[in-house]
């Protein structure tokens, strides 16, 4: 997957409030949403980095830049300009039919949209506060939501939304006292079936190098890290 396919797929599922090209980047709006939808990332290798720093600024956003795997003058670039690395992330991808081949036990998961506020409080104790459910909203074409339930209690929770054909799983949350005992599993499984009954060939997620369990729960599902970025912020500005 090229650096161009991975963030198309990234702006069709998880959608900024306003996305626009400026002086060679594609500058996104984020409205509060998180890092993915306030990032910029390159169109063109000679674009400056100076003329992101202004649009972004602009739209009252602390300058980041989303820099891709194979993106290797820019990431030079930007530690030239005395940027840091942040939050470096891995993209998966399986094909669909390898994870819809067994669904998760009865009364386990259940298809929802729009989310119900047992969900939204899900969310919320995992920081997925409102202006992300906006991102959800603001979604176009197929998505959902799963519920996830164990011991006949609302535990866990996550968005899936298709675009050219992948189904792109978003904000996967499990409520603490419930983790550790496969309802993530269970979760993307269901999901997988989703994706498969809407024609989307191919399950994606995006997860930080540094969460060391989610990593290792994917692998073991059969997802294939396939490419993956990382963010550059000023240390001035990191908080």
């Amino acid at each position: 997957m090229t650096p161009e396919t991975l963030t198309a797929l990234i702006d069709g599922t998880w959608p900024a409030k306003g996305i626009r090209a400026v002086d060679g980047w594609t500058i996104r709006e984020g409205a509060g949403g998180g890092s993915r939808v306030s990032c910029a990332s390159q169109l063109d290798p000679n674009a400056r980095i100076e003329d992101a720093e202004k649009a972004m600024r602009a739209l009252g956003q602390t300058p980041l830049f989303m820099v891709r795997i194979g993106e290797d003058t820019l990431d030079q670039d930007l530690d030239d300009h005395g940027y840091i690395i942040k939050d470096p992330v891995t993209f998966y991808t399986c094909a669909t039919h390898d994870l819809a081949t067994q669904r998760p036990p009865p009364v386990t998961c259940f298809e929802v949209w729009p989310p119900l506020a047992t969900q939204t409080e899900i969310w919320a104790t995992g920081g997925i506060n409102a202006d992300r459910l906006d991102i959800m909203d603001r979604a176009q074409g197929a998505k959902t939501t799963v519920l996830g339930r164990l011991d006949n209690t609302p535990a866990g929770t996550a968005f899936a939304a298709i675009h050219a054909g992948t189904a792109m799983v978003h904000a996967i949350e499990t409520a603490y006292d419930f983790r550790r005992q496969g309802l993530a599993r269970h979760m993307i499984r269901a999901l997988a079936f989703w994706a498969q009954s809407n024609g989307a060939q191919t399950v994606a997620l995006l997860v930080t190098t540094a969460n060391t369990g989610a990593n290792a729960l994917y692998a073991s599902m059969g997802f294939a890290a396939v490419g993956g970025y990382q963010y550059r912020i000023h240390p001035s500005e990191a908080r």
